[in-house]
């Protein structure tokens, strides 16, 4: 008998693939061009996502969720984007909500949870990377004040994306100044803000981005903005703990993604390359087509078996940081190396926007820096698995 990641292989939750798979075939290539042109959110999608409960998919049964393990939750979102959709306008969801689940205390699990489940409330935001910090999480500047019963929240947040179709977010902020700690990495606490209310009484500001892909991605400015001590989750000090062990969840979910994209262009390119005929023949007969699409279809597999294995690691509770970064580093690679060699087959074609090749191209190529470059993928390797000293 199988187990473990190769088990998950063999099952593989074939029902709901196929059911996601109807889902988006409701949602067809012209649908998500049309986003594409009008930099609109893909609201009649996501609802319906919502409405068929995967985007509860993780929330335990007991709050209105379907209770599912990792890997369910990774094998709709590749479906998404294995049937030319994108996840990106509501995986967040999936692994922010983890934080709640896992730290949040029962009143603020049965306040919110049951209505994120059910889909009436979205928490799609997730406020943590700042202008001028980027990745050097410790050194963010947006600052929680307590006063009383409340925190006072003044600063900035960028690459917030979809925080115009959310109504909560998940921020992380400074609550004891950086020179004020032992270790950097206190200091820093995670509150749960009610975005209607904020934007509402003036403390919040939302500013679109105009951006490569569609993500609605923006940035925010907090001027005074009140945030009530019982949204504090977990303990003041201990956010950053909070963050990262959600980011082994949300690493394994963003490779699958990358999965389903690197299935969709290589299943364009076979297609395209046995039907299109120059010369007298298939150019997918030229070694020169066909090597590239069978080289980037070796290493989506290689990765997959990643994917599985970080998932699987991170179901029993073990640790999973290597493993979930390997995954979406090799996954991103995997999903580039077959936009590429789609790219080449198709030739000009792929440049035009019915074929939505230049779309997922435009997509998928954000997976090589977000939401984590892969050379810092690349030095936690170095550092941490293989005992090089620190380079950063």
């Amino acid at each position: 008998m199988t187990s473990g990641p190769l088990e998950a292989l063999e099952n593989d939750y074939a029902d709901i693939r196929d059911e996601v798979r109807k889902l988006c075939a409701e949602f067809p290539g012209e649908y998500w061009r049309k986003l594409d042109r009008e930099s609109a959110y893909p609201t009649e999608f996501v609802k319906t996502l919502s409405d068929a409960g995967y985007l509860a998919a993780l929330i335990p049964e007991e709050f209105g969720g379907s209770g599912l393990p990792l890997s369910a939750g990774a094998a709709i979102l590749e479906e998404i984007q294995h049937c030319g959709g994108n996840a990106g306008a509501c995986h967040a969801q999936m692994y922010i909500m983890g934080a709640l689940l896992r730290h949040g205390n029962d009143e603020q699990k049965k306040k919110y949870l049951p209505k994120i489940a059910s889909g009436e409330l979205r928490l799609q935001a997730f406020g943590v990377t700042e202008p001028t910090s980027g990745t050097d999480t410790t050194s963010l500047k947006t600052f929680a004040e307590k006063k009383g019963d409340k925190y006072i929240v003044n600063g900035q947040k960028i690459w917030t994306s979809r925080a115009e179709h959310s109504d909560l977010m998940l921020l992380l902020a400074r609550t004891t100044p950086k020179d004020q700690v032992e270790k950097k990495t206190d200091g820093l606490s995670v509150f749960l803000v009610d975005m209607r209310k904020a934007l509402a009484d003036g403390g919040m500001t939302i500013r679109p981005i105009r951006a490569m892909m569609n993500h609605s991605t923006t940035e925010v400015f907090f001027d005074n903005m009140e945030i009530p001590a019982e949204n504090l989750v977990g303990e003041e000090g201990k956010g950053f703990r909070y963050i990262l062990s959600g980011m082994n969840a949300e690493r394994v979910l963003i490779a699958s993604e990358c999965i389903g994209d690197a299935k969709w262009f290589i299943e364009k390119a076979r297609d395209y390359s046995s039907e299109r005929v120059v010369f007298g023949r298939p150019i997918g007969a030229n070694q020169g087509i066909q090597f590239p699409i069978a080289r980037a279809y070796a290493q989506m597999r290689a990765a997959e078996l990643m994917v599985y294995h970080a998932a699987h690691l991170f179901e029993q509770g073990e640790r999973a940081g290597a493993e979930a970064n390997m995954a979406k580093m090799l996954s991103a690679e995997a999903s580039w190396a077959a936009a590429e060699a789609c790219v080449q087959t198709l030739g000009g074609f792929a440049f035009a926007e019915e074929y939505d090749v230049e779309r997922k191209f435009r997509e998928t190529r954000l997976y090589q820096v977000a939401p984590i470059s892969t050379n810092l993928i690349l030095a936690f390797l170095g550092q941490h698995v293989l005992g090089m000293p620190r380079s950063y």
